[in-house]
């Protein structure tokens, strides 16, 4: 491992490093988005990637999926374990892990690449990144499902072996990979998609030694990392002191059990921030099984939310920060644990410090969102080409008000960060379905005098027969908390509908739904939580609501007491109970 030698390295310099490795995480990104094959990672972005020091600490890092900070740290710090103390890493070595219990794990459809960057034989820093395949074998098509006991039945599992030896490609495990995926040509398509953006970030690291010279450029990592900790220390400092606690329901496992307690205790010191899940549930025989790596992504992503939502990504930020869950918890699971849809607790990880600390921080974080990623497998044959065909995507919905601020509608969960939907277009063509509808969800939750963000319906309409459709969405049974007043949203769920007209559901998970031509599968997701009471809203965002069909006419009553007419849409008074807020 590198040792780093003390060089005086002046402001200018350490800013045009600084700039130049969030330079090379971006062209890594945009390689990975640009070279891939699949329409999950580059249309919608489900990939990180990034630099990380010779000791595995994260540098830079170019997100899609906000869920994946942190992951890159645990894989390369589980390949250096591995591999660095016999000296088995040599330059040319690609090494391919998706262990979810350790070694950045989250599900098994998310393949992390590693490649050790050497500089005139030493070995200095790492590139990373990680993908969601659309295919790695297991019993449902699309990998994950809702309905898997073991992390057997889940798709194939790389426990942090070598793809590349030297440069010497691993054909047989190449060969291996080919036979156990349902769509080969994209799986690969997008192994070598990685590749390729892992060769781009070394070679830039490389020309970065080579015009400024090693030893500069480490010295700069080295205060770039200790740079991000004292920010993150300075914004720790105004927050405000004690203990902040908070507890909620997971809906169900996907196999009949549930709900789950989970809760955490949020402890702010001078020198600390520390999220103690101490208490939650232990982990369960369906695959909402989280992680330890998956939860201290969570747990980062809502720390970057409370002190510093701007700043860049280093492992230097994250020094104050402890995590801490009980072992064969459903936030710190334990091989054979199913985790297949791991994110629906994950994300409450994330959701309960935003929970406990939304009070004592409301510049910083709103009332209750969305929550769940609300993943969608469709497959099925296409009805122009007889080929099969494989939908696997998040959805958007909405999130909750803040402080003087409606909620956002119609974007993605907090772990899916800057991602996007599949387009309408893409498919319309590439898959055998029709979107019948892609619509704002109007149904009036999160009152309050900030109103929460709108979740979306997206109808699916299948166009052959024997297409399956399996779906979570989570926060089904417990909806996203409204705050300071503020009343709760909606849930998320989806129902189907025949081509008879009959409807089945609405369900919150369901795996393998068997759909013929012209059934609908409905997706609606969640409203979310309103902030401050409902009757200070003031009266003419109320009728511009009604106007805008956000909310109904009752609902404008009931909520809010302002009574509007119907025909007209004037305001014709309000209530007593508005009056009695107002101090009328």
């Amino acid at each position: 491992m590198t040792k780093v030698q003390n060089v005086k390295v002046d402001p200018f310099t350490l800013d045009i490093v600084k700039d130049s490795l969030s330079a090379i995480g971006d062209e890594m990104f945009h390689t990975l988005a640009r070279t891939s094959m699949s329409p999950i990672i580059y249309e919608v972005l489900d990939f990180a990637s990034g630099l990380l020091d010779s000791k595995g600490q994260l540098l830079t890092q170019g997100n899609g999926v906000t869920g994946f900070i942190g992951m890159l740290t645990f894989m390369v710090k589980e390949t250096l374990k591995k591999y660095n103390e016999n000296g088995d890493l040599k330059p040319g070595d690609v090494i391919i892990i998706n262990d979810p219990y350790g070694g950045g794990g989250s599900h098994l459809s998310d393949v992390g690449l590693v490649l050790p960057i050497f500089y005139k034989g030493e070995l200095v820093a790492f590139s990373a990144n990680k993908a969601h395949w659309t295919e790695v074998g297991g019993k449902d098509p699309g990998s994950w499902t809702t309905d898997s006991t073991e992390i057997f039945q889940e798709g194939l599992q790389f426990p942090c072996v070598k793809l590349y030896d030297e440069g010497k490609l691993n054909q047989a495990l190449v060969d291996m990979i080919a036979a156990n995926v349902r769509f080969p040509d994209l799986s690969l398509g997008d192994m070598w998609a990685q590749v390729a953006a892992l060769r781009t970030g070394e070679k830039r690291f490389i020309e970065l030694c080579d015009k400024y010279g090693k030893d500069v450029v480490l010295s700069s990592i080295e205060h770039l990392l200790n740079h991000g900790e004292q920010l993150a220390r300075k914004q720790l400092a105004e927050l405000p002191k004690g203990t902040f606690e908070a507890v909620d329901f997971i809906d169900d496992d996907g196999i009949g059990h549930g709900p789950f307690k989970v809760q955490v205790k949020v402890t702010i010191t001078d020198d600390e921030f520390i999220c103690d899940f101490s208490g939650s549930h232990p982990q369960v025989l369906g695959p909402v099984n989280c992680s330890y790596t998956a939860l201290v992504s969570a747990v980062r992503t809502i720390f970057l939310a409370v002190t510093n939502p701007s700043q860049d990504v280093n492992d230097g930020v994250f020094r104050p920060l402890k995590v801490i869950a009980e072992p064969k918890s459903i936030f710190s699971a334990e091989r054979p644990a199913a985790v297949s849809t791991y994110w629906e607790t994950m994300l409450y990880g994330c959701d309960l410090i935003w929970k406990a600390l939304a009070p004592v921080v409301p510049h910083r974080l709103t009332a209750g969102h969305l929550l769940s990623v609300c993943g969608v497998v469709l497959s099925g044959i296409h009805p122009d080409t007889q080929e099969p065909f494989l939908i696997v995507e998040p959805s958007v919905g909405g999130w909750g008000a803040g402080e003087g601020k409606d909620g956002e509608s119609g974007q993605f969960c907090i772990g899916d960060g800057e991602t996007f939907n599949v387009p309408v277009e893409v498919a319309e063509t590439r898959y055998g379905v029709m979107v019948d509808e892609y619509a704002f969800r109007t149904d009036g939750a999160g009152a309050g005098e900030f109103r929460g963000g709108c979740g979306v319906i997206r109808s699916y309409r299948a166009l052959t027969d024997g297409q399956t459709i399996t779906a979570t969405f989570g926060r089904h049974k417990y909806l996203p908390w409204g705050a300071n007043g503020g009343k709760d949203g909606s849930r998320n769920e989806f129902d189907i509908v025949k081509a008879n007209g009959e409807v089945d559901g609405p369900f919150g998970k369901y795996a393998r739904y068997p759909l013929n031509t012209n059934d609908v599968v409905r997706l609606k997701t969640a409203t979310g939580g309103g902030y401050g009471n409902p009757y200070l809203r003031p009266v003419e965002k109320v009728v511009l609501d009604v106007k805008n069909e956000f909310i109904t006419i009752d609902q404008a009553k009931e909520d809010y007491g302002v009574i509007i007419n119907p025909e007209t849409l004037e305001v014709e008074g309000i209530t007593t109970e508005r009056q009695k807020v107002e101090g009328r």
